[in-house]
């Protein structure tokens, strides 16, 4: 690879790392706003990442945040593959391991076609079906 297609590759994962934390922070700003106590963000184990892990009551929600700019493949909703699904209860249940308790969960997602709060769209329960 040469040096231009290297620095290109950089500059793009920056964008996208920095539009990536632009979606996460309208999340939690939504989640605030409709009631939920943000406990962390980005926890990352050996199982996978979760974005951000929030309290609605009693209940320990798990958030993945999707910013996805086409229609092309499916959108947002579409990028949260079986695969992910499974990283992401895999990484839950490490946590809760650590956390040292078991309570109430519930696995959200936040998605985002653009960086537009108005445009954000809040799907509870995304592992329910499968679970």
């Amino acid at each position: 690879m040469s040096r231009e297609q290297n620095e290109g590759t950089r500059t793009r994962t920056h964008v996208s790392q920095k539009r990536g934390q632009e979606a996460e922070a309208l999340a939690v700003g939504f989640l605030e706003r409709q009631g939920l106590v943000v406990v962390a963000r980005n926890v990352r184990n050996r199982y996978g990442e979760i974005d951000i892990i929030a309290r609605d009551g009693d209940t320990l929600v798990f958030v993945e945040v999707r910013l996805r700019g086409s229609h092309a493949f499916g959108g947002a909703v579409a990028s949260i593959s079986a695969q992910k699904q499974q990283r992401l209860w895999r990484a839950a249940q490490r946590y809760l391991v650590e956390l040292g308790q078991e309570p109430p969960c519930r696995f959200d997602a936040v998605l985002l076609e653009t960086l537009d709060r108005e445009r954000l769209h809040w799907q509870r329960d995304i592992l329910h079906a499968s679970r």
